[in-house]
């Protein structure tokens, strides 16, 4: 069983999505994402199963939560620096986890 400081142990903070590109070299069809955690953690690729449930065009802007703290895992020919999290829809399709109104980006999860 997970304890309370397993869990402090992630990082978990929000960012903004700046950039999403097709990633057709992917198994499973997906978007490579680069998301803004703000000044002290920078800019982070992502790579994420969303083109069921989003098109290119209405992620961009949008806060997400993401795992900062993973070491970089490699997706085929990409890098992906965070785990951006979302939560499966009725066909377990990823449907992203956001704040529920904008705040600063970088905000981590307690």
């Amino acid at each position: 069983m997970a304890t309370y400081n397993d869990f402090l142990k992630l990082d978990t903070r929000v960012g903004k999505i700046v950039e999403v590109e097709d990633f057709p070299e992917a198994k499973n069809p997906s978007y490579k994402l680069k998301i803004d955690f703000g000044e002290e953690i920078g800019v982070k690729k992502s790579c994420a199963q969303l083109v069921k449930n989003y098109k290119k065009g209405e992620l961009v802007g949008r806060q997400v939560l993401a795992v900062v703290n993973f070491p970089p895992r490699q997706i085929g020919p990409a890098v992906s620096e965070v785990l951006t999290l979302g939560v499966p829809d009725d066909e377990g399709e990823c449907v992203l986890i956001r704040p529920d109104r904008d705040v600063p980006v970088s905000g981590k999860l307690y």
